[in-house]
């Protein structure tokens, strides 16, 4: 469908319809019915952290104002990261649609463990 770079990680990935260990193993993962990237509603996307290929291995080094580049059919859409918080397995919230352009990253965390999810939460900056 794309691909997704995040330049402060020096991170880039094909980004793949689906949120399952398969569409994992192959790149990032978007999770179906939420919005795509650059259109207003949140873009979600999943990724493993310590499987191959591991393109959200270190998102926790993320902080406010790095930035999140797509590249889709429509051009290129710059997101700016705004927080980063560990929730649980059933904060099922982190995929709720918003009135804004904004994307939703999340993970497994501790790295090697199901235990908690790393999210990463960012912003719409402008169309590149």
């Amino acid at each position: 469908m794309g691909t997704m770079e995040i330049p402060a990680l020096m991170m880039s990935s094909p980004i793949y319809e689906g949120i399952t260990d398969p569409t994992f193993d192959r790149g990032v993962g978007w999770w179906p019915g939420t919005a795509r990237p650059g259109e207003p509603g949140n873009v979600v996307l999943g990724g493993h952290r310590t499987s191959t290929p591991r393109p959200f291995r270190y998102l926790e080094k993320l902080v406010p104002g790095d930035e999140i580049v797509f590249t889709v059919d429509g051009g290129e859409f710059v997101y700016r990261v705004t927080r980063t918080e560990v929730v649980t397995p059933d904060a099922m919230w982190i995929v709720d649609q918003t009135p804004a352009a904004t994307a939703t990253l999340f993970a497994c965390h501790p790295p090697g463990s199901i235990k908690e999810r790393i999210v990463v939460f960012a912003e719409f900056d402008r169309r590149a």
